[in-house]
């Protein structure tokens, strides 16, 4: 007897010629078999073809057939993507090796500062000769996952029966490994690990404090007044304000920050402002010398310093500077940086919160950036600094008066600066130290949130991995210097125990420490040490947590919170290395070398230094009455006529050692059938991979 089909389930229940018309019915179609022994097969998924039939059933070999093709063609899919990402990575790799130069930081000239990525070459070739020695123990026929992960019972059988050399090393390695390496390896994950939810919580508490301040709606406040009104009022006044713009070879930046300086709204009479050039280039000197004489023409009290010896960097600039006789005659002095462009009303906004408050020393404005929007590392810049300014700066301003100047965008009372000791060359962190010694005196800081200032990040990985270097490496050297003083000190106990355990060692010690340590040495050996193992909750739920923690206060980077995670565990290898080189005084610990910048501005500055140029070369050129004038002109027009440079990419080492490493355990972890694991340690892997061929942000000449 014929099979009975039922068509109706897949919708071939209209079976006339024209299929269109619903009130014409077809005729009824019987179907009769000849060899009964073959049946249709009702194919419900993927897989439902290889589920076992009845005996007296046949198979479609046709549909069998098309299900594998279906399968092998999504597999090959799968590898040529996977063989196309490796051959792009290998090509690249190939070209940094061939074109671009290996990079020489300043913190690996000596042989002691080389000695981490001496250690991270160490792992990595431990690591190829474990994955090689389990590899060929696997296919002996030893399990890699022999021991299951409970461990209390570290034990090796012995009734193995022990078959050849190999079988016998290898029982000696498990031996080994189970008594001596995992035990130290577990110990010191379990340290970390404490550190770890340690930090944790001290940026929940900043958080929760971020958010009480959010909604309190707590801002600092104007006494006896508020803003512009008081500042016309006869009782006060305009006191006399000193700014300050510190550069060296600030080439692309001096223009802006030197006209955004000179619209400060203030009367004239009650402003001076400072050029310090610290500039070895004669060009660049004249272009900052040409910008300062437009300006000092149009009314403006503009003087150019410039050192014959730059000593002491950035403080001993400002240092120089504050030593001039006519300083005496200011109250305040305002800082910025050559890429910083502050809104007119900056002084207005800042210098009436001292108004009655003989305690204050410092009134530190936001930063505001450009080019946040740039690349993808300017991107998780601003979600790093925007959690700086907003939760931990805020946070500490509102509650401690107290937090790390920033170097830039604040204004400071002169009698502070004096009586703290003034400005001193003994760090790179000059800011920092000014306002340590400012707190130990008992002064009082404030952060203002709504006050923004416009300036720069940088945009290629060099000068960020540089600038990073210098603001790690900075405070460890201060730390150093500073104990002894806090201990001494005459400010409360809670106080010194803030600056010690929470200012310096947790967030400036403790985090790159336990980042490099625990995510990228402790995880992959973890995981040729299957004994010692990290949870889960450690590898990913706390870091996406905090993750999400950090990038609050920039919303509109959500997007970014995974590449963001991977690449703070990138920059662990940087800021541990600055961390240890700083506090030991190893390499070029104390060298300061100038972020370089691209010189981006909004389209409104764009329009109006536009206009400002064209003006300012026509009075030029009707003032120009002498020869010299002439000849500067036509020197600054000759230097901005300069071709740029080539660009140039590079290797980094230590972030290649570190993607190797965490790709080989990666591969064992695959092997182990380790699912969070394993995808950390790939993800991971490559991230550090990009970094290290240096395909992360827009390259600089």
């Amino acid at each position: 007897m014929a099979p009975s089909l039922d068509f109706s389930k897949w919708g071939w229940v209209k079976l006339s010629s024209n299929s269109t018309s619903n009130s014409r019915k077809g005729n009824p179609v019987v179907v009769t078999m000849e060899n009964p022994n073959y049946s249709v097969l009702e194919i419900d998924g993927p897989d439902s073809a290889f589920q076992p039939v009845e005996k007296d059933r046949g198979k479609n070999a046709k549909q069998f057939t098309w299900v594998l093709l279906l399968k092998a063609h999504k597999a090959v899919g799968c590898l040529t993507w996977f063989g196309n990402s490796l051959c792009s990575l290998l090509s690249s790799l190939k070209k940094r090796l061939i074109f671009c130069s290996i990079e020489n930081d300043s913190d690996d000239k000596s042989m002691k500062a080389k000695l981490l990525f001496r250690v991270i070459v160490g792992f990595l070739f431990m690591a190829l000769a474990f994955l090689s020695f389990e590899l060929v123990a696997h296919f002996k026929g030893l399990n890699l996952n022999y021991f299951n992960h409970n461990h209390s019972n570290f034990h090796v059988p012995q009734t193995w029966e022990i078959k050849g050399m190999f079988h016998e090393a290898y029982v000696k390695w498990l031996e080994f490994r189970v008594d001596y390496i995992a035990p130290l390896i577990q110990s010191l994950s379990n340290f970390c690990i404490l550190l770890f939810l340690i930090q944790s919580v001290d940026r929940m508490v900043l958080c929760l404090g971020c958010f009480w301040i959010k909604f309190k709606k707590i801002k600092p406040m104007i006494v006896d007044g508020d803003g512009e009104d008081d500042l016309e009022g006869s009782n006060y006044g305009y006191p006399m304000v000193l700014v300050q713009i510190p550069m060296c070879n600030e080439k692309e930046v001096y223009e802006q920050s030197i006209s955004a300086v000179c619209q400060l709204d203030w009367p004239k009479d009650r402003l001076l402002v400072q050029v310090l050039d610290d500039s070895d280039d004669e060009g660049i000197q004249w272009l900052i010398k040409g910008e300062v004489s437009k300006w000092n023409q149009r009314g403006v009290n503009i003087i150019y310093r410039h050192r014959k010896f730059r000593t002491g960097y950035k403080a001993g600039n400002l240092k120089s500077a504050m030593n001039c006789d006519y300083v005496k005659d200011y109250e305040f002095v305002a800082i910025f940086d050559a890429d910083f462009q502050p809104c007119p009303d900056f002084l207005k906004q800042t210098v009436p919160h001292f108004k009655g408050n003989p305690e204050l020393a410092l009134v530190q404005a936001r930063w505001t950036f450009v080019n946040k929007d740039e690349n993808l590392l300017t991107r998780l810049q601003n979600i790093n600094l925007c959690f700086h300014f907003e939760v931990e700066q805020q946070v500490n301003g509102i509650f401690l008066n107290f937090f790390g100047f920033n170097g830039t965008a604040g204004v400071w009372r002169i009698k502070a600066l004096e009586e703290s000791g003034g400005w001193l060359e003994r760090t790179t962190v000059e800011d920092m130290d000014i306002a340590v010694r400012a707190h130990l005196d008992g002064w009082k800081f404030i952060f203002l949130n709504d006050v923004k200032v416009l300036c720069e990040l940088p945009e290629s990985y060099e000068a960020y991995k540089k600038q990073q270097h210098r603001w790690h490496s900075g405070p460890m050297q201060l730390f150093r210097l500073c104990l002894p003083a806090i201990i001494n000190s005459k400010i409360a106990f809670w106080k010194k125990t803030n600056l010690i355990f929470l200012f310096f060692l947790l967030r400036k010690l403790i985090l790159p420490f336990y980042s490099f340590t625990l995510f990228c040495i402790i995880l992959p050996l973890t995981m040729f040490v299957p004994e010692a193992e990290l949870p889960i909750w450690v590898i990913c739920y706390i870091p996406v947590f905090m993750s999400f923690l950090n990038i609050l206060p920039a919303p509109k980077s959500f997007p970014f919170i995974v590449p963001y995670l991977l690449f703070e565990n990138t920059m662990s290898v940087t800021k541990f290395n600055a961390m240890v080189s700083g506090l030991f005084q190893l390499g070029s610990s104390y060298e300061w070398i100038v972020t370089k910048k691209s010189g981006r501005s909004s389209e409104p500055d764009l329009l109006a230094a536009e206009e400002r140029d064209s003006k300012a070369m026509s009075l030029q050129l009707h003032r120009g009455t002498s020869d010299s004038g002439l000849s500067e002109l036509n020197k600054i027009k000759e230097l901005q006529e300069t071709i740029p440079a080539k660009k140039m990419n590079k290797i980094y080492k230590k972030e290649l050692a570190l993607a190797f490493l965490l790709l080989t355990a990666a591969i064992r972890s695959l092997l182990s059938a380790q699912g969070v694991h394993f995808y950390y340690l790939l993800f991971q892997g490559v991230s550090f991979l990009l970094v290290g061929l240096d395909l992360i942000g827009e390259q600089m000449n």
